[in-house]
């Protein structure tokens, strides 16, 4: 592609959190939304860096780590809002200021698991191929292989799946399972326009190409915050005693 591809950060995170405050909580002196902050500005392939919040405390923290805040307004701030609502707005905001981006990277706040070269790994991708929509990091997880999920039914156990052949029970004999993760996501801008892809992340277009990742882990409970921190110390040498 000889096109220099134009790309935005966009640091998504709200309050009002069923852990109170996950996405500041410190993990190793720092914030958890610092980590992708960094992660983020150590790429050269970044142009700009926004935030999106409702949240004064969360607006206030990325912006000294060199991001411009956009307020969120509380209407796409709840507990249901979908994330496409919150970059529909960015993308609003961003247009009145003429600095519309061809790609957005997508930052969770609530996701320490981020790495720069990853970030760099994924555009390089993108920049390679025009025909894919979106990159995203994913993890391997035959345990929870959807051949063997089940549902209750009428007080017993039912696949979710009507199977044609018989499958083994041995998740090593299974085809690849893999799951979105929630770190970070590239995505270009005119499919969250379109929002035609395939579900339930209709926004990144129908040929998101996946990148393997040994780990990614959200924030939603205590128990996060110090898997969080053991990762942190196993994978930089920066945080090990």
């Amino acid at each position: 592609m000889n096109k220099k591809l134009k790309i935005t950060a966009l640091l998504t995170g709200r309050g009002n959190n069923t852990l109170k405050d996950k996405n500041i909580i410190k993990i190793t002196g720092k914030a958890v939304l610092a980590y992708p902050c960094i992660a983020s500005k150590k790429s050269k392939k970044i142009d700009n860096f926004f935030s999106s919040s409702d949240d004064n405390k969360i607006l206030k923290i990325s912006n000294q780590y060199g991001f411009t805040s956009i307020k969120r307004p509380k209407k796409i701030s709840k507990q249901n809002t979908k994330h496409r609502d919150v970059l529909i707005h960015a993308i609003s905001y961003l247009k009145k200021k003429e600095i519309l981006p061809d790609i957005f990277v997508v930052l969770l706040a609530n996701s320490i698991t981020i790495k720069t070269k990853w970030i760099d790994d994924c555009i390089k991708l993108m920049e390679k191929n025009t025909k894919i929509t979106a990159v995203v990091p994913v993890i391997k997880n035959n345990d929870h292989h959807p051949f063997r999920a089940k549902k209750i039914d009428k007080g017993y156990l039912k696949s979710y799946i009507k199977l044609k052949k018989n499958i083994s029970t041995n998740r090593q004999e299974l085809p690849g399972n893999y799951f979105l993760c929630h770190n970070f996501w590239v995505i270009k801008t005119k499919e969250i326009l379109k929002n035609k892809g395939e579900l339930p992340w209709k926004f990144m277009g129908n040929f998101v190409m996946p990148y393997v990742v040994d780990y990614s882990l959200d924030i939603h409970e205590q128990r996060d915050v110090h898997l969080s921190k053991e990762w942190l110390i196993k994978n930089f040498k920066s945080f090990r005693k």
